[in-house]
């Protein structure tokens, strides 16, 4: 059973701003920062950066207030005796990083239009964005090899795999992240064990092969809409990760799920997207 109190997304104080509750509430208060902040930590106050996650347990003493001129967060007071809240693996009033920020902010944001409006399924779907939250705040907790380019690089994935039509270049990719080539393409590998072209390339095929078993355009119309502007670059890396041409792919009759689901050959394809 989860049951929320209060839930808000970008509540916004001034810089003077203090929250302190030396006996804790009688429930759960998780606060997820947007900008930096001082919380009372093993008997000291200590400054924490933007992005911060803290969850406190019901009657822990809690203490955080600004450190910049305008302190906002994210933080819902709730009750829960579900599992994933009750016997979680994270640490109690003690921040750490976020790996997605915007994610957790997404889901936050659609808490509070979940708790304020009375709806046919309000109390599943509190249940389970209040799970994948919890899922999320683990992810980054126990996440290892934590970058200060992060946040960058996520959006950027993100954007590659939303998009995977547009035109990619290394070069581009690593003006938005304001760095050079050479490293986003070190960093990019580190931190998801593929480059960011053979990510592209890989989520022009995924598209390719959508569009194939499920749409009506033709070879060439599939090639541009992946991003392709020559047909036959496209038919050869396609064959390359699948072993099937596009057009056998397409008349395939039987979907079965080796053939869906083949996973592009990186190893294989060329650089170039």
């Amino acid at each position: 059973m989860n049951h929320i109190y209060y839930v808000e997304s970008d509540a916004t104080h001034a810089g003077n701003f203090i929250f302190d509750i030396p006996q804790g509430h009688q429930c759960w208060l998780l606060v997820i920062t947007k900008t930096p902040a001082q919380f009372w930590v093993n008997g000291e106050l200590k400054k924490y950066p933007p992005h911060s996650a803290i969850l406190y347990q019901a009657h822990q003493k809690i203490y955080y207030q600004a450190c910049a001129e305008k302190y906002i967060n994210n933080w819902i007071r709730f009750e829960s005796d579900e599992p994933f809240v009750s016997k979680t693996s994270l640490p109690f009033g003690i921040p750490f990083a976020l790996d997605d920020p915007d994610y957790c902010h997404k889901l936050f944001e659609l808490l509070v239009i979940e708790h304020n409006f009375n709806r046919d399924y309000k109390k599943s779907s509190i249940d389970c964005l209040l799970h994948t939250l919890f899922n999320k705040l683990l992810e980054s907790y126990f996440h290892d090899g934590f970058t200060t380019q992060y946040y960058d690089l996520l959006k950027l994935r993100a954007a590659i795999q939303s998009n995977p039509g547009d035109h990619w270049t290394v070069p581009k990719m690593a003006d938005s992240l304001r760095i050079s080539p050479g490293y986003l393409q070190t960093i990019y590998k580190k931190t998801f064990g593929i480059s960011c072209i053979e990510d592209v390339i890989s989520s022009r095929i995924r598209l390719a092969k959508e569009y194939l078993f499920h749409g009506s355009q033709t070879i060439t119309e599939v090639a541009y809409r992946c991003g392709y502007q020559n047909v036959e670059h496209f038919c050869r890396q396609f064959k390359q990760a699948t072993g099937y041409s596009p057009r056998k792919f397409q008349r395939h009759t039987d979907p079965l799920e080796e053939v869906r689901d083949t996973p592009v050959m990186i190893s294989k394809l060329t650089d170039s997207p």
